[in-house]
Parts: C-alpha cells; structure tokens; sequence
C-alpha cells in the first residue's frame, strides 16, 4: 500500500455503541477495550463506566472498608480509584490474586526501578521526644520514569536503610543510574519495610482517596 494512502475500510460507531458493550466487560479485559479505539476508550473515562462496573460486583455481604462502601463510592470522589480498590475485594479472580500472593513483607524487593512517587505522607506513630517513631508511607506507581527505591542494612546492622534516589528522567536499560543528577533521601535506621500496589487491600489509604 502507498505510504500516503488512507485506509477507507471499516467504520467508526457512535459512543453509545461503546457504552453499552462496556456494561459486559470483565475487570480484566478494561484495558484491552480500552485500546480497541478513542470512542472505547472514552467509555471506560466516565463515571457510569465505573459505577456500573461496581454495582455489577457488589454483594450485600461483601466485607469493605466504609471508604469503599456503595454511599462513599456514589460521592464520585476518586471513583475509578475506589472501584478498583473494591474489585479486590468483591472480583474472585482479583482477590484470589491477593490471597496467592507472598506475605508481606516477605515478598518486598530490595530495589525498585524506574517508578514514579505519586505521593507521600508522614504519621507520627509513637516515642518520647528523645526517640521518636514515624511512619513513612510513599505511593508509588511502575512506570518508565524517575526513581530508585532501594533497601539495604542499616549502619547499626540491626535494621534497615532505605534510599530513594529521584531525577527528572528514567533511566535507560543497561545504562547506570546516575543518582548525582537527582535528589537523594535516605532513611536510616527503618524498623519494617512493606512495598504492595495502590489497590492492595492493605495499601494505607485515608477516607479521602
């Protein structure tokens, strides 16, 4: 086929079409539908999308937090993000995901690569002033850009060290990381290290998101 010629076969179908085959996707297949085209993807951007994707899955004796429960979820706030979350709970096939899973933190890695900082929070746990506790909770998210997460021995030997290294570009397979062009954090000693997905059901969230 000539490089400059368009290609005339097939045809665009209106976004309702989109809308109501969205009502018979699994969980699993969003983002397969999603990259079928833009009005497929458009569908699985609104709000009826998700609130429909929830209520097909919720049950009566399904155990959720209050965040995730039907009147938090009809607020609209952070919707997708709470309809995710819930699929964990109330999807089979997602849940049994979780429970196959190694316990945590067993299954942390030591080093995490090329993931973005989403966010990040303090809690102040417990301790007098002199030896204070706080817990550090970073939210991050896999994708191709920004930041080293690594774990190693504390310098009293008897905890850990963790150092998060962030600059403004990823770095490039097989190349070293530069962690001199970036900013560098590092937390010394840490008593426990947990890493787990944003949808995990033990993922700390607050009633907001």
């Amino acid at each position: 086929m000539p490089e400059n010629s368009e290609c005339i076969d097939g045809e665009e179908y209106p976004i309702d079409i989109w809308l109501l085959l969205a009502a018979y996707i699994r969980p699993e297949d969003v983002c397969r539908f999603s990259l079928i085209c833009k009005n497929a993807w458009t569908a699985t951007c609104t709000a009826a999308f998700w609130t429909r994707l929830y209520k097909r899955h919720y049950n009566l004796d399904a155990d959720l937090p209050d965040r995730l429960q039907p009147d938090s979820v009809a607020k609209m706030r952070c919707l997708r993000a709470r309809v995710i979350r819930s699929l964990f709970h109330l999807y089979e096939p997602f849940s049994l995901r979780v429970s196959k899973s190694p316990p945590l933190p067993e299954s942390t890695p030591t080093t995490l690569l090329n993931s973005k900082c989403l966010l990040c929070w303090v809690n102040k746990v417990s301790g007098s002033r002199s030896e204070l506790m706080w817990e550090f909770n970073f939210k991050f998210v896999k994708l191709p850009t920004k930041g080293k997460f690594t774990i190693n021995v504390s310098t009293d030997m008897r905890h850990h060290r963790v150092r998060l290294d962030f600059q403004d570009s990823p770095v490039i397979r097989g190349k070293k990381f530069r962690g001199e062009q970036g900013v560098q954090v590092v937390l010394d000693p840490v008593h426990s290290v947990r890493l787990m997905d944003w949808w995990h059901p033990q993922y700390p969230t607050s009633s907001y998101n």
